[in-house]
């Protein structure tokens, strides 16, 4: 029962104890909501540089600029949100300057915590440092000019021909944007001034011009091996920008350019493009395509072929890995923490405290990644900071120390004693407190190596029912420095004093890495490099070297000092391959055996092959080796070149790697972890290969983990990701290979690259190989890894797997638009990214018309990637007004257009003593909202005019038609028929009916020529029956033209109704009106220009069809048609006739030059009146 007390009581103890010392809390009592970021801007520009801090008030925000406190002034001050607003920026000499790195420190009562860096740039550009050169080539050869500028921000690199914008629409002329003009196939008409243009919002600068002189070729080209003349350069770019591989070749034919890597892995298709001829240019660069790329050129048809080969490094800025966590402790104990990174290069970590560098002292201790305080004072209670940086930036990461004090707490344990157990263990003892022993609930023993500076300080903490303990997780023969500090529920006590033991010797834990060389065909070299002191645990007091052919299994053995690096073995044959391994002993005894390492004797031979080399190979981390080599000095002139080979222990040995006769280094990458590898190099000459030097190395591990008695589990491997959606992404990862049939569960890391606040870290947990992450922020670049847990056992993180979810299209238009005319027609339009979070903009659209172009919807388009924010617009028409506004893309789709942003281009005499003027969208410029065009004063008052002179002409028109109405009414023909009762009963009944239809078929309007456009004859058909048409004639009073047949219709039917409706009878006799042709055709009247032949508004069947088939049914402006009327027979009825008449052949024979004559007469009982009844008869017509 007491065993079961004590088992009980000590699983209280741990629990309490490691609630209260190592319980983390999410730090949030201070935080940035907003942070400064790089900027760029003009001189004379405002701007703010945003710092907005939360938390427990009052916050007080100071500014730093490049470590100094600013001082405020009326030009610089702080806002009341604690952001800095500059009213103008300065770029004066000295520290006036207003450049610099700027951060704000925010503090409240729980300390103070520092704003990442923003640099402040005022934009410049500088003379150039390359001009282009004159040259002169060959018809059909290439030409290539260079030019190279420093500013900020980058410029835009442009090319003149003779002072003209040269065209690049042929294929012919590539511009790459670092500065070069690559002409292809030159041609005569090449020749000429050419200069580099560089533009940015600074200024504009021109280089000299270079004349480039074409050579004519007379006769057919010779034949010509392919040469490089402008080969790929050494390339240091940082990670997601572009990198250019240039690479022009001559030769006759024009020879192939291909890329390939020298590592053999496949080139990034999705990210490459070949521009112009083959010129590679990579976009959105990431680790991976780091290496060495080769541009070969290769005459078609043949092998004949010459490469090129430059070094592409990609840097990339530092990111987390492990963040420091927020922890409680209390007095007298002993804070850790750890925080990694990663970058290249790889980046230096600095400490803060409260926004000030940590130091270290006896108390306080960093080491690579750690930060170590031990007896923790109520002043360590403060805000502490990771500062991560290199050369391409700067991340930070924080959290707080909480110091629980506690008065009653007990005195340091004494007496403390050590003694060795063995190579890796020492028995540590010590007394009990002298005061409130009886309070301590726990020990915590404190051990670190005494020799070295900042050495790792590592602690166990065991129950307070005992005052013994062995450490068994040290080093052989090496000194340790002991303490221990007694801890109650609310506090601890001082560290007890120090104590400083020694371990015992060990058997070495590896043998050395040898390096096997021949001096002549019978002999070899074996060397090694004295192990270090962890793995040798001791002195080491003696080798032995192990011999034997591949083909005999007999082994000779010597053993040497073990102050010995090297030894020769001779009396060996020629052309024999050997095994070789080494061991080392400490006065313990003999440590394991090295594997076996192969060489070939050289063959005995009079011909004089290049010696071996001098190899060195060194393990620059877990996964890469740098060998080095120097040529032996005899015949080193000779040699043509290297052979390479390496391969895994008890692997077979792969293709040799084939380097160049200057090289001297070669780096091997990709390898495994903890592997040892051999290495084999040789030298070649014309006379055959050289003698090889072998040599074995080991790389280490890439996590540095402590010897244990039970080994941690391998991580899962295999981890792959995929983007499902802006928010999803899938990990898959693959379980390790080792024996275990109990559960194994897994815990996902996931964070955004470059999160700086640890609590924000996700963490998931799973039984399954698989995940699908949700809740992801869109177009976010995000790490995960991957742990499993099994038997209560951790394994390390796996490699961390970048992958960024998908994107959103942009719903924001770009900000900040600025339009500067820097010449008298070409303008600067500059922009800055859409002021959206976690957008990523591919590409830049810049539509831009002048008011002329913009009513019409013209627009000139302009398209631009998406890390540029400038363009030039050219070719600008002085006096003009030009309207631009801009969107941004991405792949998923286009954004909107940004507000219309208006230029006045002046003309050539406007311009004389006229600074260039810039337009921007803000008060500068006149802004038009979703594409409306917001009329201005001239454009109001043009408009005005328009419609007064529009009102004038339909008044004037009006009048017009007034006075020929009248005009009508006194020249109507009057038409005297005898009554007829009958004749005139039918025509009331059909005046009351319908007197419109009737009017209007009573004065045809149609020739001989009519065709019926349903398909019929010339036959005319109105309400009363068939009529005959009659000759046509024309007047030379009407107005408007006899196409016009509305208006001849309306106006017969106004004399109809003022008349007396009149019928014709066969056999009466009626007197026509008629008149002789123009000579010529009436010009269209202005009314008629302004509106166009009026169209007939009744849609009868027969005026459709001809306006649709284009028939007979049209009418000249200037021809009027009249019916002409004669007596004759007909068998009709008189009910179904209206003026039936035949064609007077007579009239249509009378010579063009009698003059018209009347003789009228209208009798009473033509009078008009309406009839007295429908159904009566109608009334009989009015004889002559």
């Amino acid at each position: 029962m007491a065993s079961f007390k004590r088992k009980i009581y000590q699983h209280m103890l741990f629990f309490a104890v490691f609630l209260n010392i190592s319980g983390a809390l999410c730090f949030s009592e201070l935080f940035f909501i907003k942070e400064p970021h790089d900027v760029t801007l003009m001189r004379r520009d405002p701007v703010v540089l945003d710092c907005q801090a939360h938390g427990e008030a009052p916050i007080l925000v100071r500014w730093l600029k490049n470590g100094v406190k600013v001082t405020e002034s009326d030009r610089l001050y702080l806002l009341s949100n604690g952001s800095l607003y500059i009213a103008e920026v300065e770029n004066r000499r000295g520290d006036k300057s207003d450049e610099g790195q700027y951060q704000c420190l925010a503090q409240n009562k729980y300390g103070a915590l520092l704003s990442q860096k923003a640099r402040l740039t005022i934009a410049s550009i500088s003379p150039f440092e390359v001009q282009p050169v004159s040259t002169a080539v060959s018809e059909g050869s290439v030409a290539r000019f260079t030019c190279k500028i420093n500013a900020s921000p980058l410029p835009i690199i442009t090319w003149e021909f003779n002072r003209t914008i040269l065209p690049l629409a042929t294929e012919r002329i590539t511009v790459l944007p670092n500065g070069v003009l690559q002409i292809q196939g030159v041609e005569p008409g090449d020749a000429g001034n050419y200069r580099c243009v560089a533009t940015n919002i600074a200024n504009r600068r021109r280089s000299v011009e270079a004349l480039l002189t074409v050579n004519p070729v007379s006769g057919p080209r010779a034949p010509q091996k392919p040469n490089i003349i402008a080969g790929p350069q050494n390339i240091t770019t940082s990670l997601h920008q572009s990198a250019i591989l240039e690479c022009v070749a001559t030769g006759n034919p024009k020879p192939i350019i291909s890329w390939s890597r020298l590592d053999h892995n496949s080139i990034d298709v999705f990210n490459t493009r070949v521009l112009g001829n083959g010129n590679l240019v990579i976009s959105d660069v990431k680790l991976q395509h780091a290496g060495v790329y080769v541009c070969r050129a290769t005459t078609p048809g043949t092998r004949n072929f010459t490469v090129a080969t430059a070094t592409l490094t990609v840097l990339a800025p530092p990111s987390f890995v492990e963040w420091p966590e927020s922890l409680t402790r209390p007095r007298a104990g002993t804070a850790r923490f750890i925080c990694l990174a990663d970058g290249v290069p790889s980046p230096r970590i600095t400490w803060l405290k409260n926004g000030e560098k940590v130091h270290s002292n006896g108390r306080i201790k960093m080491y690579n990644s750690k930060l170590v305080i031990n007896q923790i004072i109520p002043e360590d209670d403060a805000i502490y900071q990771c500062l991560v940086e290199n050369e391409l930036g700067a991340v930070l990461s924080v959290a707080r120390l909480i110091v629980v004090m506690s008065e009653d707490r007990p005195s340091a344990p004494r007496n403390i004693r050590a003694e060795t157990v063995s190579s890796s263990a020492i028995l540590l003892a010590w007394d009990r407190p002298l005061y409130n022993s009886d309070k301590v609930i726990a020990y915590s023993v404190h051990y670190m190596k005494a020799e070295g500076l900042n050495n790792e300080e590592y602690q166990v903490v065991i129950g307070n029912d005992t005052t013994r303990y062995i450490i068994d997780d040290l080093q052989p023969a090496r000194n340790y420095t002991f303490y221990i500090v007694a801890y109650m529920p609310m506090g601890a006590s001082r560290m007890s004093d120090h104590v400083t033991q020694h371990t015992l010797e060990d058997v070495p834990l590896r043998a050395p890495e040898v390096s096997l060389t021949s001096r002549s065909p019978s002999n070899i070299l074996v060397s090694w490099l004295p192990l270090p002191a962890k793995l040798s645990r001791g002195r080491v007091v003696s080798y032995r070297l192990s011999l034997r052919t591949s083909t005999d299994s007999t082994v000779s053995s010597l053993e040497l000092l073990g102050d010995k690096t090297q030894h020769l073995m001779e009396g060996l044959e020629p052309d024999t391959i050997y095994l070789l391994r080494i061991a080392a002993a400490t006065r313990v005894g003999w440590g394991e055996q090295s594997a076996w390492t192969s060489h070939r004797t050289p063959k005995a031979s009079s011909a004089k092959v290049p010696l071996a080399p001098e190899l060195s190979l060194e393990s620059l981390n877990c996964t890469t080796i740098m060998v080095r080599w120097q040529p032996s000095p005899v015949n080193a002139a000779s040699i043509q070149g290297y052979r390479l080979f390496y391969r895994e222990e008890s692997q077979p040995e792969g293709a040799p790697i084939l380097l160049r006769t200057h090289d001297s280094r070669h780096t091997i990458g990709g390898l495994d972890p903890r592997r040892k590898y051999h290495v084999k190099l040789l030298a070649y000459s014309f006379m055959g290969e050289g003698y090889q030097a072998d040599q074995t190395v080991s790389t280490p591990g890439c996590v540095s983990v402590r010897d244990r008695m039970v080994p941690p589990p391998p991580p899962p491997h295999h981890l792959y990701a995929k983007a499902n959606s802006s928010s999803t992404v899938y990990l898959h990862w693959g379980r390790p290979a080792f024996t275990s049939g109990q559960t194994v569960n897994y815990t996902i890391r996931c964070n955004p690259v470059g999160l700086q606040n640890a609590s924000l870290v996700l963490y998931l947990q799973t039984s399954d190989q698989h995940m699908l992450v949700q809740g992801l922020e869109p177009n976010t670049r995000y790490e995960f890894a991957v742990r499993l847990h099994v038997d209560q056992l951790s394994s390390p993180w796996s490699p961390v797997v970048y992958h960024s979810t998908l994107p959103e299209a942009p719903t924001r238009p770009p900000v900040g638009v600025k339009v500067t005319l820097i010449e008298d027609d070409t303008a600067l339009v500059s922009w800055k990214q859409p002021d959206e979070p976690n957008i990523v903009v591919t590409r830049y659209t810049i539509l831009f018309a002048s008011r002329k172009a913009w009513v019409a919807g013209e627009w000139q388009v302009l398209q631009r990637e998406g890390s540029i924010t400038m363009a030039l617009l050219e070719n600008l028409l002085p006096g003009n007004i030009y309207l631009v506004k801009i969107s941004a893309s991405n792949e998923v789709g286009d954004g909107p257009y940004s507000n219309v942003v208006e230029l006045a281009v002046m003309s050539e005499r406007s311009h004389i003593g006229v600074k260039p003027k810039r337009s921007d969208s803000n008060a500068e410029a006149k802004a038009y909202s979703n594409g409306f065009y917001h009329l201005d004063q001239k454009s109001m008052t043009g408009i005005v005019v328009g419609v007064c002179i529009a009102l004038a002409c339909i008044i004037i028109c009006v009048l017009i038609l007034i006075y020929r109405s009248k005009a009508r009414k006194s020249s109507t023909i009057k038409i005297i028929r005898q009554a007829n009762g009958q004749a005139s009963h039918a025509a009331a009944q059909l005046t009351a009916d319908s007197q419109a239809e009737n009017t209007e078929s009573s004065m045809l309007m149609m020739g001989n020529d009519f065709i019926d456009a349903k398909g019929g004859t010339d036959l005319i058909i109105n309400s009363l029956g068939p009529v005959n048409p009659s000759s046509m004639k024309k007047k030379k009073w009407l107005f408007f033209s006899s196409d016009d047949k509305q208006k001849i219709k309306r106006g017969q039917a106004q004399r109809r109704s003022l008349h007396a409706l009149c019928s014709y009878q066969p056999g009466s006799t009626v007197l026509t009106y008629e008149e002789e042709s123009p000579s010529s055709l009436q010009p269209p009247t202005s009314l008629q220009v302004l509106f166009g032949p009026l169209g007939d508004t009744e849609h009868s069947q027969n005026s459709e069809g001809s306006h649709e088939t284009g028939d007979s049914g049209r009418y000249s402006h200037d021809e009027m048609e009249m019916t002409n009327l004669s007596s004759g027979h007909n068998t009709r009825p008189p009910s179904q006739e209206l003026f039936p008449c035949q064609e007077d052949e007579a009239a249509m024979e009378k010579p063009t030059s009698e003059q018209p004559h009347f003789s009228l007469e209208i009798p009473m009982s033509c009078a008009s009146e309406a009839p007295p009844d429908p159904l009566a008869a109608p009334p009989a017509p009015c004889p002559l």
